[in-house]
């Protein structure tokens, strides 16, 4: 069997990631396939290792490290393929905080299995969503693999990288109340292709957007609780702007699957693209990632099956 690049996060789930290394050495051994590991060191340096990984040659590419990590050493084999072609290759190796692609994509939760599983060479093709957005100054390109979060769930996201003592959810439980004084609610004007091809449009003040390839987010979240990785489309969740006690409220609801259904601040529809503009700058997220804390417009597309994960 080909040599597997695992690209580490050691800082992944609190210091969890540098722990499982010789986990992950291990376990490539026993199963007799031969692997190369390259830790990171910096933010964003998972996108080039990735990137160069697959101009190298290498088939699999295995992301040791949380969300995060995942949507780096995503955007690195696609950035290394052509724009008509499948991203293959990916595989995932859990050590993130809330490892919500692994777990909605059917990744194995334990290391020893998810080697397994390369050795096996199970594959499944997902959608992949495109964002280009625009801060006031340049033009973000990210690919993204489980959502993109606009308005306060990215502000929440950036809430939680302030936070040293929680782990898993918990951590995403307490930035969403740090958030709840930390956010205003803007005027979002949204245009979007649904699932039948026909235009749609929302424009009025909105606690946020999110546009989810699966149902989870944040570990316990379920924004978009009837999402499909393999349907084609992306699942498009908004929420009206809220009092703060409207909001606390919400949040239990959204950590069950049929919570936010019959929420009537809630609306929900499938797209294959959406244009949004906001009258003030909001925070963006892609898969848990800050893309921008001042993103003033952006366009969203589904890539249908583009991406091919070992599972």
């Amino acid at each position: 069997m080909e040599t597997v690049k695992v690209i580490l996060n050691p800082y992944a789930g609190r210091g969890r990631g540098a722990k499982v290394a010789g986990e992950i050495e291990a376990a490539f051994r026993r199963h007799n396939v031969p692997c190369e590991i390259a830790a990171t060191s910096a933010p964003e340096e998972a996108v080039s290792l990735a990137r160069r990984a697959r101009q190298d040659g290498y088939a699999i590419v295995a992301a040791a490290g949380g969300d995060g990590t995942v949507h780096e050493v995503m955007n690195g084999l696609a950035e290394a393929t052509p724009a008509d072609e499948t991203v293959q290759g990916l595989a995932v190796l859990q050590a993130g905080s809330g490892n919500d692609f692994a777990d909605m994509v059917g990744a194995a939760r334990e290391i020893d299995a998810a080697v397994h599983a390369i050795r096996e060479g199970n594959t499944r093709h997902v959608d992949l969503g495109l964002v280009e957005a625009f801060d006031g100054r340049n033009t973000l390109r990210r690919y993204f693999d489980n959502n993109l979060g606009i308005g306060f769930e990215a502000q929440v996201t950036a809430e939680s990288r302030e936070i040293k003592r929680l782990r898993g959810f918990l951590i995403y439980l307490w930035a969403a109340l740090r958030a709840l004084r930390a956010y205003d609610q803007p005027h979002f004007e949204i245009s979007w292709t649904d699932g039948a091809g026909n235009e749609r449009r929302a424009a009025k003040e909105m606690l946020l957007i999110s546009i989810g390839n699966s149902r989870r987010v944040g570990g316990a979240f379920y924004l978009t609780p009837d999402a499909r990785m393999d349907d084609g489309l992306l699942d498009l969740a908004i929420a009206d702007a809220l009092s703060q006690l409207g909001i606390l409220n919400l949040l239990p609801k959204a950590m069950t699957r049929t919570g936010l259904h019959g929420q009537k601040a809630v609306s929900f529809d499938r797209l294959r693209s959406a244009t949004i503009a906001v009258r003030q700058p909001v925070p963006v997220h892609t898969d848990g990632e800050i893309l921008s804390t001042k993103v003033e417009s952006l366009t969203v597309e589904v890539q249908p099956g583009r991406l091919q994960v070992i599972v």
